[in-house]
């Protein structure tokens, strides 16, 4: 084989293997699916008493090997296609921390996001609140995908399972953004 054979070769394998999205990247840009994020590594359960949502240094916040999750899931996302996205998280400082570490934008506090872990009675409404955001967002986003970093609790409630920390939720859902199925995708 000749030189030349081979470089344009070469060319349409780099620009054909740079055009294939995966299956999470293309379900991203429709307009029914929709990825939910659980923070990354925290250690501890719930709050602190007494914390504040107005400052992280009296909230349960990610440490150091929850930093590095989340870079290693945002750069996990990027090589899996998803490239533009609207990325909304909790309050919570850890969400937030997880949300900037995605590196796909500049997330947006969502109030439907925040946990209720301290008021389990406010699931139902809670969980009503996050499928009306949902279905809105999703009526905006264009191509890009939507992404939510929230708490387990939110999750629990809107897909009926608990999951890990870093772990993320492809759900698929109908107009009124309630899960119609998902699939899991465990934290990188």
């Amino acid at each position: 084989m000749n030189r030349r054979f081979l470089c344009g070769l070469l060319a349409c394998l780099l620009c054909a293997g740079g055009a294939q999205a995966s299956e999470l990247a293309d379900k991203l840009v429709t307009g029914n699916h929709v990825l939910l994020m659980r923070h990354a590594y925290a250690p501890g359960v719930g709050d602190p008493a007494g914390y504040s949502l107005a400052r992280c240094e009296t909230q349960r916040t990610l440490d150091a090997g929850g930093k590095a999750q989340a870079q290693r899931i945002g750069q996990w996302l990027q090589a899996q296609g998803v490239r533009q996205a609207q990325v909304f998280t909790s309050i919570w400082c850890r969400c937030q921390q997880t949300a900037e570490r995605l590196n796909l934008g500049k997330p947006v506090v969502e109030p439907s996001l925040a946990s209720f872990f301290d008021t389990p009675a406010k699931a139902p409404a809670q969980n009503r609140q996050m499928q009306a955001f949902i279905a809105q967002a999703l009526k905006t986003k264009g191509e890009r995908a939507l992404i939510l970093v929230t708490h387990h609790v939110n999750i629990l409630e809107f897909m009926g399972q608990n999951i890990g920390s870093g772990d993320m939720v492809l759900a698929r859902v109908n107009a009124q953004g309630q899960m119609l199925d998902y699939k899991l995708y465990p934290s990188p």
